[in-house]
């Protein structure tokens, strides 16, 4: 796909995709398979390295998903998957530094819950994907914009009715 100066559709969609999978599996399988990548494990602070949201099933999915989306976007299933893999240690990233400053697992926090996910693997991966700085922090802020609303919807979308 032809990229803009400002901001890249295939980046968007792998980054799109990879954070959407683990969320519509666990959707769709609720606690099976739900291992967590950190095992449960706590550091000497007494809170989880990443916490329960965070599991295996969701970081295969999203890097498997990721590879499926850069088939089909003319990447290639590798440049895909290592995209997906790629956002998702962002996550798990962002994950252990919510867990550092004691936010429970599953607490929103805007910009990092998105950046670090979308930073990480456009970073690693801009010479092989062709994108420029401006691509890159365009194509960021519009992931991070589109998560938030989507973060709102789906909030008000579980709250129950009165």
């Amino acid at each position: 796909m032809p990229t803009h100066p400002l901001l890249d559709l295939s980046a968007l969609i792998l980054v799109a995709v990879a954070n959407s999978t683990p969320v519509l599996l666990s959707m769709l399988l609720r606690n099976r398979w739900a291992y967590p990548v950190d095992g449960g494990r706590t550091l000497p602070d007494g809170r989880p390295l990443f916490g329960s949201h965070k599991t295996w099933r969701g970081l295969i999915g999203g890097t498997l998903a990721g590879g499926a989306a850069g088939s089909l976007l003319s990447e290639g299933f590798a440049i895909g998957a290592a995209f997906g893999l790629l956002a998702l240690i962002g996550d798990l990233l962002s994950a252990f530094v919510k867990r550092r400053l004691a936010l429970e697992s599953g607490r929103s926090m805007p910009l990092l819950d998105q950046l670090p996910e979308a930073m990480l693997p456009m970073l690693l991966l801009q010479d092989r994907l062709s994108l420029g700085t401006g691509a890159i922090l365009g194509t960021a802020a519009l992931f991070t914009l589109l998560d938030l609303v989507a973060a709102k919807v789906f909030t008000f979308r579980r709250e129950p009715s009165r």
